[in-house]
């Protein structure tokens, strides 16, 4: 097994995008200033239940330019995990999977998280948070949130050392 030597830049990295469309949220203002120039972020989706959370898995991996993309991703299923410090991917006998804290944590029912975790079962990767990983979570959010978004994603993946 390869170490996963990036997670934690991977991690620090996606925390600040998260902190970002955060602040833009609170605001009410989705412009926010990166880095010195203005960008309109999109607006991100959020969700109440782990079965929303399906719904828009489902809804990312039948969407046309996805579909075309990575022609051989299989479903996905997501389910809820009793932690609540942590959502991931887990390919066990049930199939391919994410697990989501459910309840009071509201940080991982939301759609950057959902892409992370799609992102993980679109790279198929040894590396989990490796090179290709991250080119897959950034052309997945290029498709699917924006270009802005897979913009920002690379900007700070950068800025953080993350390959």
């Amino acid at each position: 097994m390869t170490r996963d030597t990036q997670r934690a830049k991977v991690y620090a990295a996606e925390e600040f995008v998260r902190t970002m469309f955060d602040r833009a949220a609170q605001r009410g203002n989705p412009v926010v200033d990166f880095f010195g120039t203005a960008l309109t972020l999109p607006p991100e989706a959020r969700f109440a239940t782990v079965d929303g959370v399906q719904r828009y898995v489902d809804d990312v991996l039948s969407h046309p330019a996805v579909r075309r993309r990575w022609p051989a991703a299989t479903p996905l299923r997501v389910r809820p995990r009793r932690g609540t410090t942590a959502a991931h991917y887990e390919c066990g006998a049930d199939g391919p999977t994410i697990a989501v804290p459910e309840g009071g944590t509201a940080w991982a029912l939301r759609e950057l998280v959902a892409l992370h975790e799609i992102a993980h079962h679109l790279a198929g990767a040894d590396l989990p948070h490796g090179p290709v990983f991250v080119a897959t979570f950034c052309e997945l959010a290029a498709t699917v949130m924006g270009p802005e978004v897979a913009h920002v994603l690379r900007v700070v993946y950068a800025k953080e050392g993350v390959r």
